[in-house]
């Protein structure tokens, strides 16, 4: 495995309970990629991603996820293994009830950060990365839907992971909204955290060219065209 793959899966079998979702995927991703995965309800997406952050095994095959090898993984491994990884959902999964800086916080101190000064300059830090460095103090109800998913998307990078899985990030915002996260993930990839997000907005995908791997057929197709 090249020293800046991040993602790679050989010769793997998926199944969801006991049914074969996907055969013989093959993928590689490295550090600096943007990468869209598409595909139907039901082929074997969000199976794919679970793979990668560790809530299916895989019964056959090789697979490595941020040095991880997903053949010998077991349940104490996965909470290491998702520190690697920053997962964004459709639904932003804040909490309600206090401020983005406590949300932050909140991340960090359930991972093992104790130290208050590193605590607050974290913070500071991947707000300031993801534009919102003004709204620390802000709740979530005071912030509209793309200035919360920039939330989320700094929360997913407060442990520096190797990888974001960004499943349907934009799902919830208008297009202009929806391109400027998309903008924000490329940048982020761009620095090197790759990004694998799961869409079925083409339009975005047209607008925003890029590397596209498909389900479909029981099968991951890579390189796509649309």
């Amino acid at each position: 495995m090249g020293e800046n793959t991040v993602i790679r899966l050989k010769n793997v079998d998926i199944y969801q309970q006991k049914h074969l979702v996907l055969s013989n995927v093959n993928l590689e991703i490295k550090q600096n990629e943007f990468i869209y995965l598409i595909g139907q309800s039901g082929t074997g997406k969000s199976s794919l991603l679970k793979i990668i952050y560790g809530d299916l095994y895989i019964a056959n095959g090789e697979g490595v996820v941020a040095g991880f090898d997903l053949r010998k993984i077991n349940d104490n491994d996965v909470p290491y293994l998702r520190r690697k990884l920053g997962i964004v959902f459709q639904d932003f999964h804040l909490l309600n009830d206090r401020t983005v800086e406590k949300n932050l916080e909140f991340v960090l101190k359930a991972t093992g950060w104790t130290d208050k000064k590193l605590i607050e300059s974290r913070m500071v830090d991947v707000l300031e990365k993801v534009g919102l460095r003004s709204k620390l103090h802000k709740m979530p109800h005071e912030l509209s839907g793309g200035e919360q998913q920039r939330v989320v998307i700094a929360r997913a990078l407060l442990n520096n992971p190797e990888i974001i899985l960004a499943d349907e990030p934009t799902g919830n915002l208008d297009p202009a909204t929806s391109e400027e996260i998309v903008l924000l993930l490329r940048d982020i990839a761009s620095a090197g955290t790759a990004v694998l997000m799961a869409t079925h907005d083409y339009q975005i995908i047209r607008n925003m060219p890029s590397r596209i791997i498909k389900t479909g057929d029981g099968a991951l197709h890579d390189n796509v065209s649309i």
